[in-house]
Parts: structure tokens; sequence; C-alpha cells
């Protein structure tokens, strides 16, 4: 594999190859370690892409290795949100995936800088994520891309990831999508990725507004 062989490209939700890349790379996102250690559930690998699609704040970003889709090996998932500070909407970088054999070749650097250009397009005024503290490869590229620390005040400290699981309906035990809606069974286990969440981050040299 080389640089020249890796397509990056926006996600078409309803085209069936990128939904099954997206599906794919997603579930070994969640299969690694870094991604919790446990696989996609039926319920969500049925329905993860039809749900994104069906929010037009969200959208996402593939690399292929090769000219068509049959090689996915990169996957970012982003959801818009709003910083009421700036008063502008601000993209959140949920999901960064790639797998191990194209890790080291500029993917997820790729990936980023398109995503980069579809937010100022939405016209975003930052980018943020969370990563995991012990993801020190996932670290190192994003402060390769400019990220950092989400600080207001030094003295006050760096901002925090938390979370609280909140009840809700139990999942169906189908898959509520329709028959021209495209689903990805589990095949055999993906290598590794990169970058998951936990520390927050955002680009540098954007204004430190905080939500």
């Amino acid at each position: 594999m080389s640089q020249d062989t890796i397509r990056v490209c926006q996600a078409d939700y309803s085209k069936e190859t990128h939904a099954a890349a997206l599906v794919t790379l997603l579930d070994a996102y969640a299969l690694d370690p870094m991604g919790g250690g446990q696989g996609l559930s039926v319920f969500a690998k049925s329905n993860v892409v039809a749900s994104l699609a069906a929010r037009p704040q969200a959208f996402s970003v593939l690399a292929f290795d090769g000219e068509d889709d049959s090689r996915p090996v990169g996957l970012v998932n982003c959801i818009e949100g709003f910083s009421t500070f700036a008063c502008r909407p601000l993209v959140n970088v949920h999901d960064l995936a790639v797998l191990a054999t194209h890790r080291g070749h500029g993917v997820g650097q790729r990936m980023l800088a398109l995503v980069e250009a579809l937010s100022i397009a939405r016209g975003a005024c930052k980018l943020t994520l969370e990563v995991l503290s012990g993801n020190t490869g996932a670290m190192a590229l994003y402060a390769r891309c400019g990220f950092e620390a989400y600080v207001l005040d030094p003295a006050m400290g760096q901002a925090r990831f938390m979370q609280k699981p909140l009840a809700c309906d139990p999942l169906p035990a189908k898959s509520t999508l329709t028959p021209s809606q495209p689903t990805v069974d589990r095949t055999e286990a993906h290598d590794a990725v990169v970058g998951q969440p936990a520390e927050h981050l955002r680009v540098r040299g954007q204004p430190p507004s905080s939500y």
C-alpha cells in the first residue's frame, strides 16, 4: 500500500458500499480495546446508517485503499453542534477509526483534512473531539492536525469529558430497517483502530469559546 492508493471521500449514506463500509469499520472500532472491546449490537449494525442519514447535522468521511469501494480502511463520523459563545456551529469528531494495516500512512490526517473542509463549508467555528489519555497514537495524530487540550483559563485547568447513561426503551429485537436499506452482518474481526474518546480537545488557533 502507498499513499497514492488511498482515496478519501464524504460518505453517501444511500450508497450500499458506503453503508457497508461504515458499519464494518465502526464494528472494528467497537471491538478494539480503545473502543471498549465489544462489537456493535445487531440493532446498531442494522440501524446506524439510516439513523445518521436521518440527521442533517451528521456526516461521515470514508477512506478506501484503491479506486473502488471494496477495501474500506478508515472512517470518521461527525456530528454538528452549536457554540453559544461564538453563536456559530461547531463539529464534533465523534468516531475516528483506521485499520491497523493502514496506520502510519497519513490516512487519519487526510480524513481529518476533509472533515475540516466540510466543517468550514458548514460555517463551523471549530472542531472538537474526545480521546482516551492512553491512546498515544491518536493523541499524536490529533496534535499533528492542530488539536490541543481545551482550556479557557489555565488557572482553572483543562476540560474533562463526562457522561451519564440515561434510562431508555429497550432496543427492538429486530431491525427497524426497510428491505431497501442496507444491512451488514458481522464478518471476521478486523484489526485495531485508532483514535477514541475521553479527553476534550479543540483545534489550535480557534477562539476558546466554551459551548
